[in-house]
């Protein structure tokens, strides 16, 4: 097998966030392309659109203007973002623009890394040599199954497999300096689909995994999917934690260009400022975020109506400052 067994996110190497928390730059914005998606998965909010309607969300792609001027105010912060992250709710590639999205911020290099996370499903030659072309960074690969009907079973969606494979390849073959990254839910999956998701997909990426299920999503219902209570999503021992470290180093964009605290953001409940008549750089040190992570190092996170049952605080984080907390608290308010 070519590829490595890697998880999506980077794990090795990770900054130590108690010694560099108050951050002047975010390590990561993610900014949505497209809150639309062509799957309905079990799994995802974005996928039900009785709730969404219900919600009111709002159900579109990025204007390509408005996505200028959110890549034009990152590039006012001292330096360079870590990671410009073209991905949240809904399926990126939907967006028309999505290449030139890629290719502007690269231009503008207002980031170290620009990436994004995709189900793949509309990969075609033509799109994958626009992405490489454009600079695109990493791609995260979401396999939903190893046959037509498992996708349809997970996803709601007809897939010519095989073709979904062959475009994956041709990414793969053509990629330049862009890393492809496979996963794929894997608690419902037996030996032999084990084996063959490594058969097939560790020959065309750069690193592959199987992750365990999680419930990440705050407020919504599975489904009748059975969360994973024995390891986290990336096989960690599960450990729930108090205070959320992400909303010290990202915070993301969503494709009206509203910004919520949080990617997993899916009803619009944690809204910190609006992209459109805001600058990134005020957003990022406006009085809605530092009140949010106050109250995160109070660790007061239980009694928040969205962020109180929030799976990924158990299965899904790579870092714990809780043991910070007092610390870092008199540290901001300065």
């Amino acid at each position: 097998m070519k590829a490595k067994i890697k998880p999506r996110i980077d794990l090795e190497n990770r900054t130590k966030l108690e010694t560099v928390i108050p951050l002047s730059v975010p390590f990561i914005i993610f900014v949505d392309p497209s809150d639309l998606c062509n799957f309905r998965c079990k799994f995802c909010p974005s996928g039900d659109m009785a709730l969404m309607k219900k919600i009111g969300r709002s159900l579109q792609v990025m204007n390509f203007e408005l996505y200028k001027k959110i890549i034009d105010d990152i590039c006012e912060f001292e330096k360079p973002i870590k990671v410009l992250r073209l991905y949240k709710d809904g399926e990126p590639l939907l967006n028309p623009h999505f290449a030139e999205m890629v290719r502007y911020a690269k231009e503008k290099k207002c980031a170290e890394r620009v990436d994004t996370t995709t189900n793949a499903s509309l990969l075609n030659p033509k799109i994958n040599l626009e992405i490489i072309e454009a600079g695109l960074d990493r791609i995260n690969i979401s396999i939903e199954g190893v046959n037509a009907e498992q996708y349809l079973e997970f996803s709601n969606y007809t897939i010519n497999f095989d073709k979904l494979v062959e475009n994956i390849r041709h990414l793969y073959e053509n990629r330049k300096n862009c890393e492809i990254i496979i996963k794929i839910p894997g608690d419902n999956l037996s030996e032999n689909d084990k084996e063959k998701f490594y058969e097939i997909f560790g020959e065309m990426a750069d690193g592959v995994s199987i992750e365990h299920t999680m419930s990440c999503w705050p407020e919504f219902d599975l489904k009748g999917i059975e969360v994973n209570q024995e390891f986290g999503i990336y096989g960690q021992k599960i450990k729930e934690v108090q205070v959320c470290p992400y909303v010290f180093y990202s915070f993301s964009i969503n494709s009206d260009g509203l910004a919520s605290l949080c990617f997993l953001d899916w009803s619009r409940k944690l809204i910190i400022g609006d992209a459109k008549n805001e600058s990134v750089i005020d957003i990022w040190n406006g009085k809605k975020l530092l009140e949010y992570q106050k109250m995160f190092l109070r660790k007061e996170r239980k009694k928040h109506l969205f962020c109180g049952e929030c799976g990924q605080m158990s299965h899904g984080l790579p870092d714990d400052i809780d043991n910070y907390a007092g610390e870092l608290l008199k540290r901001i308010k300065k």
